[in-house]
């Protein structure tokens, strides 16, 4: 069982998400806006497994909530938006977002998320050195740390994920479904709009110049291919 932080405005629909994720075993705390759910987590320290955040709140918005979020936690966070624009995906991956789902949301979808981001979140026991390196990358997933000659880079865990599964396997093509699949646990109930976004963000901080990369190459029509030499 989760325990859920569900940042909704719309009382109806708190009340009807709060009932469905309930039968699906999770436990649910409600907050109906961004300022009441910052001082949940940080004033009154609720210690939730994951948040699931409404883009359009009254005051504070979505956005702004999970920068703030994000700038103290690295608490696992999905957008709950009505909008599907490529716009707002990569503006919730910008800030911080691990994940977004467009409403209105079938809740096994959101259980589905739920279950593969605290899936992908354990490092598999056995699996060989969680330390890996890709030219002057190094990317620890025992601690989920990269670093870029030796500087800590500020990435998210999915962003760590993302970039440990390029060094993985150097100058091969990555499919957008296939990175779907590896990195968010996702099948058909994944959008590889979300890959591109999050590809966007990763080259942003670890490329010299993100407009010409020279390290996470896109393959046109196909996906991304990492290149380190």
């Amino acid at each position: 069982m989760a325990r859920l932080l569900l940042v909704e405005d719309d009382e109806a629909l708190a009340e009807a998400l709060s009932l469905a994720l309930t039968a699906l075993g999770h436990h649910v705390v409600h907050a109906p806006t961004g300022e009441r759910a910052l001082d949940a987590l940080f004033e009154d320290r609720l210690d939730p497994d994951f948040v699931l955040l409404d883009v359009m709140l009254p005051g504070l918005d979505g956005f702004e909530v999970c920068r703030r979020i994000r700038a103290r936690s690295r608490l696992p966070l999905v957008l709950l938006t009505a909008r599907g624009d490529p716009i707002d995906i990569v503006a919730g991956l910008e800030c911080g977002a691990d994940d977004y789902v467009v409403k209105p949301v079938e809740p096994r979808v959101i259980d589905a998320r739920i279950k593969a981001i605290g899936r992908r979140a354990v490092v598999a026991p056995g699996s060989g050195t969680t330390v890996l390196r890709a030219g002057n990358l190094e990317i620890d997933l025992g601690a989920m740390v990269a670093s870029r000659d030796g500087a800590e880079l500020p990435l998210t865990a999915t962003e760590i994920r993302l970039l440990a599964e390029f060094a993985q396997h150097p100058g091969q093509v990555l499919s957008r479904q296939v990175l779907l699949k590896r990195v968010w646990d996702y099948g058909y109930v994944g959008d590889s709009r979300i890959v591109d976004a999050a590809v966007a963000r990763l080259r942003a901080k670890v490329e010299d110049d993100p407009a010409h990369p020279v390290l996470l190459r896109t393959v046109r029509g196909i996906g991304y291919r990492l290149v380190t030499q």
